[in-house]
């Protein structure tokens, strides 16, 4: 970990390179330094169906939902919550700027007991630093 899962209102694509906020996002997450490069994963969901605010369909929202695993401080978590968000502010500034996007970042705190993972990229990774 960490994943980082993007769900945003279908009409963002057409306005924004969704694909070019993830890399940005990758990229921010590794210049935390607090998550292990073989780790980051940044996935984007579009809601065709949505409803929000006052029903002005010309709202827009991005809600990303980081999840870590367990081990780091509140405010190690807390610095990088705040450069990745920061990153997704400056890739969205025009969309921002035109006041019809919502954005948020929630961090979760994945449990080591419930949860089960199996990945040879770290090993591969680390083969490849020595």
């Amino acid at each position: 970990m960490p994943h980082l899962r993007l769900e945003y209102s279908a009409p963002l694509a057409l306005e924004t390179d969704m694909a070019g906020l993830c890399q940005a996002l990758r990229a921010a997450l590794a210049e935390t330094g607090v998550f292990p490069l073989a780790g980051i994963r940044v996935r984007a969901f579009a809601a065709d169906a949505y409803a929000m605010t006052d029903g002005n369909r010309d709202d827009r929202f991005l809600a990303m939902v980081l999840t870590v695993g367990e081990g780091r401080s509140e405010a190690a978590l807390h610095e990088a919550g705040a450069h990745v968000f920061k990153v997704a502010k400056a890739h969205l500034a025009d969309l921002m700027a035109r006041g019809h996007l919502a954005l948020s970042l929630d961090i979760a705190e994945s449990r080591s007991a419930l949860s089960f993972k199996d990945n040879p990229i770290h090993a591969r990774l680390s083969a490849r630093k020595a």
